[in-house]
């Protein structure tokens, strides 16, 4: 069985090296998020704004691909989580494109982040399978918590620093305005994705 679900959320932590999309269950209060790397958040983000680059980017390039071929990506669905090897501790989405092309169905394996980046721009239509959604809000919900507040804590570090930088008198008085500048706008940022991330952590209980 499988439950249709909608990117709720693209969560980009310009200080952090993981970033997290949030899925929610469309009707539903069920959610989870996926850990990406920063390219395919910033696709993400940069499609579901409908921002241009002056050349085509991978996902654009994809999607340029498969409209093409006169196909289209009929639906994502996130198949299953499952260790890659005896030896990795972490689990992987596995996810499929379902493409459809004249009067056949391809099946193409990805991973959720670039299925995601790819259909964001389209409407495309999210599933993920029941066992799935069993899983990640039992057993793997308390380690994306803890990830989560490894986040705020480099934030609030990194915030702590800052702001003592930028309360420093000789620092002030030496410093060019443009860098002071910078610096108070990277400060407003880094505050804006620790209130982000306390408020998911709220929604996850």
């Amino acid at each position: 069985m499988y439950v249709e679900m909608e990117l709720s959320r693209v969560l980009i932590t310009e200080y952090g090296g993981d970033q997290l999309i949030f899925l929610r269950e469309k009707g539903g209060k069920r959610t989870f998020p996926i850990v990406i790397g920063i390219g395919e958040a910033m696709a993400i983000h940069r499609r579901l704004n409908g921002e241009r680059t002056p050349r085509p980017m991978t996902h654009d390039l994809m999607a340029n691909v498969i409209r093409e071929m006169g196909g289209r990506l009929e639906k994502i669905v996130v198949e299953d989580l499952r260790f890659l090897s005896p030896d990795d501790s972490r689990q992987t989405f596995i996810a499929t494109l379902y493409i459809r092309q004249n009067d056949h169905l391809l099946e193409v394996d990805s991973r959720p982040s670039d299925a995601i980046a790819l259909g964001s721009a389209l409407d495309t239509p999210i599933f993920v399978a029941e066992k799935v959604l069993d899983t990640v809000l039992t057993e793997s919900t308390q380690d994306r918590v803890g990830m989560l507040r490894e986040h705020m804590e480099v934030l609030m570090a990194k915030i702590t620093d800052l702001s003592e930088r930028l309360t420093d008198k000789d620092f002030l008085d030496h410093a060019p305005e443009p860098i002071l500048t910078k610096l108070r706008h990277q400060l407003d940022q880094m505050k804006t994705e620790y209130e982000a991330i306390d408020r998911v952590l709220k929604m996850l209980g």
